[in-house]
């Protein structure tokens, strides 16, 4: 693994999106979330997806000059088209509308369809957190997660992001539908060790923690099981009705031509009904809370969602983010 500044990075991919046809604010923006992401320790989503995303804007998946266009709007409530736009620009282009909204309206509901992937949706909470304010939002995505008790993908993995600001470190969850996203199998196998729980089924139905007999299946297990499964339902129905954007079933499955996504964008302005002193006092003794709540490991501190983020960001800064040779020598020969 290699060690390389935060801004050779930025530097680096914005190179190779200039070379795509992206502006020069543009591909400095879109890389610098990629880069964000490295930073931030989601390293399937960041400088390793890159080269996926280039193989979308060439096939013309990705439509490098397509940006949200406004369709229609009542109160705080509004519909935009991606216009099959690069998906991280169009996400936080959303998340800062909602953000808009919120200052005027207490909160803002921007929902987006005809878009591509967002890579890491943390960034979007992040987004709304640093500006004081509650974000939440969403997306579906191909169908890669088994309904449950079906035998085959037809729900979308659909990551659903919630983020709450607070002084000393905000409160950021990012999670998914499955148990384990595929990047984290794929990781677990290339490492040739088993998963810390069951992640999936086999071949022949039973839950396993092998990584491998689980990407050979394509049935990674839902979190929480069948309630995984039904809330990545009720995300998919929110989204594409919103938006009245495509549905997971209605999405591609190769992974090349994951385009047409739908998402939704909530922004909530908690200080607009005054009480700032308390708020900042319920979130830090929630925070408490859970810092003192015993552990089941001895010297093993308990997180609240988006501890761990601040301490891997400030050592990759300090290092420099972590590379993998071989995505690097793909990139500088883009």
């Amino acid at each position: 693994m290699n060690r390389i500044s935060f801004e050779e990075v930025q530097a680096t991919l914005a190179g190779v999106l200039e070379k795509l046809g992206f502006s020069r604010d543009r591909a400095l923006g879109c890389a610098r979330l990629f880069a964000e992401t490295t930073r931030d320790g989601v390293y399937t989503h960041g400088i390793n997806r890159f080269p996926r995303f280039v193989a979308m804007v060439r096939n013309g998946s990705v439509d490098v000059e397509g940006s949200p266009e406004l369709v229609t709007r009542f109160g705080a409530l509004e519909r935009w088209d991606g216009r099959r736009g690069p998906g991280n620009l169009n996400a936080r282009a959303c998340m800062e509308r909602a953000m808009q909204l919120s200052r005027e309206h207490g909160l803002g509901c921007v929902s987006l369809g005809n878009t591509n992937h967002w890579m890491r949706g943390g960034s979007y909470g992040w987004q709304a957190a640093e500006a004081g304010l509650i974000g939440i939002c969403w997306t579906n995505t191909q169908p890669n997660l088994p309904a449950w008790g079906g035998a085959e993908p037809c729900l979308g993995n659909n990551p659903l992001v919630i983020a709450v600001p607070r002084e000393g470190g905000h409160v950021v969850l990012d999670m998914a539908m499955s148990q384990f996203s595929y990047g984290t199998l794929e990781s677990y196998r290339m490492r040739g060790e088993m998963l810390p729980v069951d992640g999936g089924f086999n071949a022949e139905g039973n839950l396993t923690r092998d990584p491998a007999a689980i990407e050979r299946s394509h049935r990674p297990l839902p979190i929480g099981y069948w309630k995984g499964a039904g809330l990545s339902i009720m995300l998919d129905l929110v989204a594409a009705m919103t938006s009245l954007g495509k549905a997971t079933h209605l999405l591609s499955t190769d992974p090349l031509l994951e385009t047409g996504l739908s998402q939704v964008f909530l922004a909530m302005n908690p200080a607009a009904l005054g009480d700032e002193p308390a708020l900042s006092q319920i979130a830090d003794d929630i925070v408490a809370s859970v810092h003192n709540c015993p552990s089941a490991k001895e010297g093993k501190k308990i997180r609240y969602p988006g501890e761990q983020t601040l301490r891997t960001r400030a050592e990759n800064l300090e290092l420099g983010l972590p590379v993998e040779p071989a995505v690097w020598a793909q990139i500088l020969a883009m």
